[in-house]
């Protein structure tokens, strides 16, 4: 895993249901922690684009509900900044789930654009993205 040189805002927090941009079965998810995120006592920990995250299926085909499962986010609403001074926002928060601690993706297809950052960081995500913003 890479070290990312944009600055991302942590804009989702544990508890947050997101979609996921695959074929792995699972539809939405809920974070339940964020992966070497560390903070203050009391606070909840939040992830951003290109963070590893492990989540709850909430909705999805019957063999992968209520299981927990792997992820990593590849797309959010809140803009962040890149380092050369732009700024980038998707239409929606999105995950694709994991089959091992790696990073290689569960599903084969993956819809819509993934985040530069999330592609350069886990490139097994990058190798299966149609298109890379």
């Amino acid at each position: 895993m890479k070290a990312i040189k944009s600055r991302i805002v942590k804009s989702l927090p544990v508890g947050a249901t997101i979609t996921t941009c695959d074929n792995s079965g699972a539809k939405k998810i809920m974070i339940m922690s964020v992966k070497g995120h560390k903070t203050v006592k009391g606070r909840k920990s939040a992830a951003g684009v290109g963070d590893y995250i492990t989540a709850s299926v909430k909705k999805g085909v019957p063999g992968v509900r209520k299981t927990v499962i792997n992820a990593i986010i590849v797309r959010q609403k809140k803009e962040f900044r890149r380092s050369d001074g732009t700024r980038v926002k998707f239409e929606d928060n999105s995950a694709v789930v994991l089959k091992d601690e790696r990073g290689t993706p569960k599903g084969t297809i993956l819809k819509g654009p993934i985040a530069k950052e999330a592609a350069e960081r886990w490139p097994g995500i990058a190798k299966l993205a149609s298109i890379i913003v």
